[in-house]
């Protein structure tokens, strides 16, 4: 009678001890997937950074002169209005310059 007694604890002391491991799994399962969606979430933020980075790159040259006859645009420009004598070749120069700035501006459009 003892040990059926103590068999019957030591079964019912079991069963408790799988039903927390089921909850403890349940639980688990869930992070898990919660996790998986969120690293699934995090990979897709990274490859947008990373074509991003990629585009910056690519037309790093292409801004940069952008920038750079831009400058020396408007310091032709504030040439002409304080008087410059090579007034001609000044818009000659600016002219050449817009066509750049048209150029760059629609490899943007088009990429």
């Amino acid at each position: 009678a003892d040990k059926r007694a103590t068999d019957a604890k030591a079964l019912s002391d079991k069963q408790g001890a799988k039903a927390d491991m089921e909850g403890d799994l349940e639980v688990k399962s869930a992070e898990k997937k919660s996790s998986e969606k969120e690293l699934v979430a995090t990979g897709k933020y990274i490859s947008s950074l990373h074509s991003q980075c990629d585009w910056l790159i690519q037309y790093y040259d292409v801004r940069k002169e952008a920038r750079t006859d831009e400058t020396d645009a408007l310091e032709k420009a504030v040439g002409i209005l304080r008087g410059a004598d090579d007034f001609e070749f000044a818009l000659l120069q600016l002219d050449t310059s817009h066509a750049r700035a048209r150029k760059f501006l629609s490899r943007q459009h088009a990429a």
